[in-house]
C-alpha cells in the first residue's frame, strides 16, 4: 500500500505534534495492519514527563504507544496463518531468537528486543505499521480491537500471575490498583485464586477493583494494611502478593502480610530503583521472591480469557481519546492520574 499516514510524535517534554510519514511495506515475514486503537501506558506518560526511562532517552521527534489493536490489510508473501481483514493484537516486541533467552523459550529477557516506543525505536501512535507476522496474533469475532490493544497489559498481569504460581484455594493481595493491579487482579481470579483483595489509597481506583471482581478492597490512607490482611485471612497471611505500586511501603506490607513460605512477586518499578526492606523478616518466613520483565508466551492465553468473559478488558478503560487529540490525552492522563485508570487513542476505524 503507498501513500501516507499521520504519525503522533513527541517534539520535547510535554509537547506532542504531527508528521506525516510514509504508509510502511511489509516484508516477506510480516503483515502491514492499518491500526485502531493505541493505549497509552504509564511508560508512555514517563517518557513525556521527563524525557528518559533509565538509559533509555527520547530524541525527538520519537513515537510513543506500544499497546496496538487493528486490522490486517496486507502480508507478506511468506505469510499463511494471517490475511487481510483479520483483526489482531500486536506483540510489541521483535526478539533476536538465537541467544540462550530466546532459545530457552524465555524471549521477553532477550538482550536485543525491539521494542516499540523504546527509545530509540519508535512507538505506533501512527494509522499505519508492519510488524512481524509471528507477532500479531488474531482476535476472535467476540473481542474487539480496542480490546486487543489491551492484550499487552494483560499479559503482564498473567506473566505476574504465572510467576506467583497462582492456583485455586489461594488467598492473594494485589498491591496498586493502576492497570497493571487491575489486570493483575483479573488474571489471578481468571487462574482460579479463590480470594483476591486489592490495596490502594484512591478511592475511585479501588471502586473499579470491586466492578471488576476484587473480593474486597484496602483503602491504605484509612486501614492498617497488614492487619486488615490478617483478619481477612483468619490471622494466616495471605499465600501471595503481587506488588504493582513500585514503593518500599508497599513492598514492605507484602513481607508483612504474607503468611510463612509465601510468594511475593514484583511488577511495579521504584522511581528510585532501590529499596530498604526488612530482609530478616523475609529469611524468617522463608518467602519466594519473583520478578516480572515483560511477559513471555502469554498473549493466546490472554485473548481467550478475554474471548471466554473471564476478563472484562474494556472495564479498565476510562477515556478514549482521537489521535488528534493526543497533546490533550496525554495531558489529561498526566494531570487527572488519580481518575484515569486506563486511556487509549482512538487512530481509526477499520474500513
Amino acid at each position: 500500500m503507498e501513500g501516507k499516514m499521520k504519525t503522533a510524535v513527541m517534539l520535547g517534554i510535554g509537547k506532542m505534534g504531527f508528521e506525516e510519514r510514509e504508509i510502511p511495506s511489509p516484508a516477506d515475514d510480516e503483515v502491514l495492519v492499518k491500526l485502531e486503537y493505541v493505549g497509552i501506558c504509564g511508560s508512555d506518560l514517563h517518557y513525556y514527563e521527563n524525557g528518559a526511562i533509565g538509559d533509555y532517552v527520547v530524541k525527538p521527534p520519537f513515537v510513543l504507544g506500544h499497546e496496538p489493536g487493528g486490522t490486517v490489510v496486507e502480508i507478506g508473501k511468506n505469510v499463511t496463518h494471517l490475511k487481510a481483514g483479520d483483526r489482531v493484537a500486536l506483540e510489541p516486541g521483535k526478539t533476536c531468537g538465537h541467544c540462550e533467552f530466546c532459545k530457552t523459550g524465555r524471549y521477553n529477557l532477550c538482550p536485543d528486543v525491539v521494542f516499540f516506543a523504546t527509545p530509540p525505536v519508535d512507538g505506533v501512535f501512527q494509522e499505519y505499521v508492519a510488524h512481524k507476522a509471528d507477532l500479531c496474533f488474531k482476535l476472535p469475532d467476540s473481542v474487539s480491537t480496542m480490546e486487543g490493544a489491551l492484550i499487552e497489559p494483560l499479559a503482564v498481569g498473567f506473566h505476574a500471575a504465572m510467576q506467583g504460581g497462582a492456583k485455586a484455594g489461594q488467598t492473594a493481595v494485589v498491591l496498586g490498583s493502576g492497570c497493571i493491579g487491575l489486570v493483575t487482579m483479573m488474571a489471578l481470579k481468571a487462574m482460579g485464586v479463590s480470594k483476591v483483595y486489592v490495596v490502594d489509597i484512591m478511592e475511585k481506583r479501588l471502586n473499579k477493583a470491586l466492578e471488576l471482581g476484587a473480593d474486597g478492597v484496602i483503602n491504605g490512607s484509612e486501614k492498617d494494611v497488614v492487619e486488615e490482611v490478617r483478619r481477612l485471612t483468619g490471622g494466616k497471611g495471605c499465600d501471595l502478593a503481587v506488588e504493582t505500586a513500585g514503593s518500599q511501603a508497599t513492598t514492605v506490607q507484602a513481607i508483612h502480610m504474607t503468611k510463612k513460605g509465601a510468594v511475593i512477586v514484583l511488577v511495579g518499578y521504584s522511581k528510585s530503583g532501590e529499596m530498604t526492606l526488612p530482609v530478616s523478616l523475609a529469611l524468617d518466613k522463608e518467602l519466594t521472591f519473583k520478578t516480572v520483565f515483560r511477559y513471555r508466551h502469554i498473549y493466546p492465553m490472554a485473548i481467550d480469557a478475554v474471548a471466554s468473559g473471564r476478563v472484562n478488558l474494556k472495564g479498565i478503560v476510562t477515556d478514549v481519546f482521537g489521535l488528534d487529540e493526543v497533546q490533550k490525552a496525554m495531558d489529561y492522563s498526566v494531570n487527572h492520574k488519580a481518575d484515569v485508570v486506563k486511556a487509549v487513542i482512538k487512530i481509526s476505524d477499520y474500513s
